[in-house]
């Protein structure tokens, strides 16, 4: 039976990719799931998969110095939310890409390119890097969108309509202008995503999309607090970060 690794950052999508698969192809055996570009190369080592799906922007190394070691080792499917991204990828070699969010019916062409290559020789990707070094958007640094948990769905929210983030025990609270969702990751792990230009850290436990902010608060004991424009709570701001507000309070 053929085997597959998932390497994806986000959990969710982890989960998307694992539960479609599973859904289009049980016979597909999922070896590994991991969350890094280092993970995946140990995970490549350990495994010996037959198939990656592997998520172009990841902490540590990024999709493409993956795609390079892994290069003839296995059939390479990347995961991206760029179009531009993807169709350079698979014209340069990689067997086929997926967009984020995932969808049934792309995922479906996909399965169907893999069952009728698994037994070939992969394809080389040892310059993929080089080749798509032009097409990376200026932007990619840093998060653009992500899925979160609603219901029994998932919903996609742009970076740009975060509000502020919150920790919460071993979760995140992300809060939209319309509703807030709960994350199964951490502040640390959502700051290291986000442009530290748009979000600041304003508490240990708070990050705030700057532009969201409509009121600084100082109470009579001086500490601040920021009231932001579309939510009705008061954030706090501690005194270790209170440096990012002085030009606003003279």
């Amino acid at each position: 039976m053929p085997g597959a690794v998932i390497a994806e950052d986000e959990p969710l999508v982890r989960g998307e990719i694992r539960d479609t698969l599973g859904l289009l192809w049980p016979q597909l055996t999922i070896l590994a799931e991991v969350g890094d570009g280092l993970e995946a190369l140990a995970a490549l080592e350990r495994c010996a998969p037959d198939v990656f799906f592997l998520d172009i922007q990841m902490p540590g190394l990024n999709g493409l110095e993956v795609a390079q070691r892994l290069s003839g080792r296995a059939h390479v499917v990347f995961v991206t939310a760029y179009d531009r991204y993807a169709i350079a990828a698979f014209e340069q070699g990689a067997l086929d890409y997926v967009l984020k969010p995932i969808s049934v019916p792309r995922m479906q062409r996909t399965v169907e390119r893999l069952r009728a290559r698994i037994g070939s020789t992969p394809a080389d990707l040892s310059r993929i890097a080089e080749l798509l070094q032009q097409v990376v958007p200026p932007e990619s640094k840093y998060l653009q969108w992500l899925t979160v948990p609603h219901g029994k769905e998932l919903r996609v929210v742009a970076a740009t309509e975060i509000r502020y983030l919150r920790a919460d025990s071993k979760y995140t609270t992300l809060a939209t202008a319309h509703g807030t969702f709960l994350m199964n990751a951490s502040l640390r792990q959502m700051r290291e995503k986000l442009d530290p230009q748009l979000f600041w850290q304003i508490h240990r436990s708070v990050i705030v999309n700057v532009g969201a902010i409509d009121v600084i608060y100082r109470s009579f004991r001086g500490a601040l607090e920021v009231k932001l424009k579309d939510r009705s709570e008061l954030l706090p701001v501690s005194a270790a970060h209170a440096h990012l507000f002085k030009d606003s309070l003279r």
